[in-house]
């Protein structure tokens, strides 16, 4: 769960803020308590590369510690979200390598993965055009993903000779779109469809693609104004409670809800109310 620092408290050097992050392979932008991570290769429809992917898992694994970032948004320049990993630059040194290169690779994709679904800020997808392979794992990992009718989802890993079983993909997607959905796409590596998307669950919303990602940002900045130790709290037991029983995950959301309504925001929300004004929340 996201925890709240003070600025007295002599753990706060910590817990660094990330406004004035500079990224070396993507673009990183920060405003309002929204951060936006944009891929932005857009001759090559923004793929992937092995140190893109290196720096995207260091930064959400470090978003975790920052105070100042309340909720991010993620998308794509040109049109695009992502193509995967890219062609000339991934898979064809993968190609010679030998396992134990193979095994850090793939592990390395999946801790991505990890770390986006580990941050404990609401990750949002601003997700138009191509969407495929890693680029569309990481949509799914997002918390809410925002679509356009152009977008285009394909799991293609079987596309090019490998499993659909890929940095977690026959995890979550069925537990998005069901089984019998995400077995489909997993073994055929079609394209889900925008249409399809929104009426599966993947996609939230959908939007014209010069409005996507306002769309996004405003999700995101309404997040971000909203009680973050308590999103945060949300995000835990969204994915803790995958491998509880009914009984445990109650229990669990009995002892979650009990620190939430240890926390400042939760006075600050009943003083608002009595006052009839929106609260303003902070976090703590």
């Amino acid at each position: 769960m996201k925890h709240y620092i003070g600025a007295a408290s002599p753990m706060r050097a910590q817990f660094e803020p990330k406004a004035g992050y500079q990224a070396e392979h993507f673009s990183w932008a920060f405003e309002a308590g929204v951060g936006t991570i944009t891929l932005n290769r857009p001759e090559r429809k923004n793929p992937l590369t092995f140190d893109s992917y290196a720096e995207l898992r260091d930064l959400f694994r470090a978003l975790s510690f920052a105070t100042d970032v309340k909720s991010i948004v993620v998308t794509g320049a040109g049109g695009n979200f992502c193509s995967g990993g890219d062609v000339h630059e991934i898979i064809g040194p993968l190609t010679q390598m030998k396992m134990p290169e193979l095994l850090e690779f793939t592990r390395m994709t999946g801790d991505l993965v990890k770390a986006i679904r580990h941050c404990p800020q609401p990750i949002v997808g601003a997700i138009d055009g191509v969407c495929a392979g890693a680029g569309a794992m990481i949509a799914l990992a997002c918390d809410l993903r925002y679509g356009s009718p152009a977008t285009k989802t394909a799991f293609l890993f079987t596309r090019v000779g490998l499993a659909g079983a890929d940095m977690g993909a026959c995890a979550l997607l069925p537990r998005v779109i069901g089984q019998g959905r995400a077995s489909e796409l997993l073994f055929t590596g079609r394209a889900m469809t925008a249409q399809e998307g929104h009426a599966w669950g993947f996609f939230n919303a959908l939007h014209e693609s010069d409005a996507l990602l306002g769309a996004a940002t405003a999700v995101a900045r309404d997040l971000a104004e909203g009680p973050s130790f308590a999103h945060g709290m949300t995000k835990t037991m969204l994915s803790q409670e995958w491998s509880m029983t009914i009984d445990q995950a109650i229990e669990a959301e009995a002892q979650a809800q009990a620190i939430c309504m240890q926390t400042e925001d939760f006075k600050r929300a009943y003083e608002a109310f009595s006052a009839k004004r929106k609260p303003a929340f902070q976090g703590d």
